[in-house]
């Protein structure tokens, strides 16, 4: 249930907002989610999350309650281009690439969150 996106042009740095934004969520939030966030990014992790439910369906895996588990973007190739400046010199301009990585799992009601822990930061403290 995983699918991967390997060299795309954008930088990483700009992708992991909307890649952080999704995680933990199910897909169908997801998708809505993606469908109004502004930044380019959105549309290509939006069908690369649609590749890895096809994936999960193709191997037999119910695709209804499928969260995404991990979203993970690392960095590509990166394009050396120069740009001339002062005094016959050239300075180089990067233009990185993105690794993005989706990896789904099915919700289990084992995730349930437990509140049970009595939060006593003050009764910690000694009264003076």
């Amino acid at each position: 249930m995983k699918a991967t996106l390997t060299n795309y042009r954008q930088s990483p740095r700009k992708v992991r907002l909307v890649a952080h934004a999704v995680k933990g969520k199910s897909v169908e939030q997801a998708e809505v989610q993606l469908s109004y966030m502004p930044k380019r990014a959105a549309d290509p992790i939006k069908k690369l999350i649609k590749s890895a439910v096809a994936n999960a369906a193709k191997d037999g895996i119910n695709t209804e309650g499928l969260i995404i588990k991990n979203i993970e973007v690392n960095q590509g190739l990166v394009m050396k281009r120069f740009m001339p400046r002062a005094m016959g010199v050239a300075k180089p301009i990067r233009k990185k690439m993105s690794h993005v990585t989706v990896a789904l799992s099915e919700k289990s009601a084992e995730k349930i969150k437990n509140n049970s822990k009595p939060h006593s930061a003050k009764a910690s403290r000694g009264n003076k």
